[in-house]
């Protein structure tokens, strides 16, 4: 079974910045990209960042410049640099990634669970 488990999320100022985290864990053999999603109150979810094995990258007009992507192979983590936040970056962020599981042996889009993002003064 495989979990992907984020953290970082809270209430920032605007101007301010936060970093969030997301572990995957289980029966992984292998994680192709991984990435960053994000859905605010009546709208529909929408990439953010993603970021291939090998680190290439790629990220929403909307955060250019404000937002990098990473990731640690060895730990099974990507990571999500947010600065110069802004009210209309509200919302709830939402890790993903495609991974190859030990048990069925197929690749398969996992989600985490959610972290809420509140940027507001």
């Amino acid at each position: 079974q495989v979990q992907l488990v984020e953290s970082g999320g809270g209430l920032v100022q605007p101007g301010g910045s936060l970093r969030l985290s997301c572990a995957a864990s289980g029966n992984i053999f292998n994680i192709a990209a991984m990435g960053w999603y994000r859905q605010a109150p009546g709208k529909q979810r929408e990439l953010v960042a993603t970021i291939t094995r090998t680190g290439t990258t790629n990220y929403a007009d909307s955060v250019k410049g404000r937002f990098t992507i990473s990731r640690d192979n060895a730990k099974n983590t990507v990571y999500l640099q947010m600065n110069s936040l802004k009210p209309e970056d509200t919302a709830v962020y939402f890790c993903n990634a495609n991974i190859l599981d030990t048990r069925a042996w197929h690749w398969h889009d996992y989600w985490g669970q959610g972290t809420q993002v509140t940027v507001s003064s």
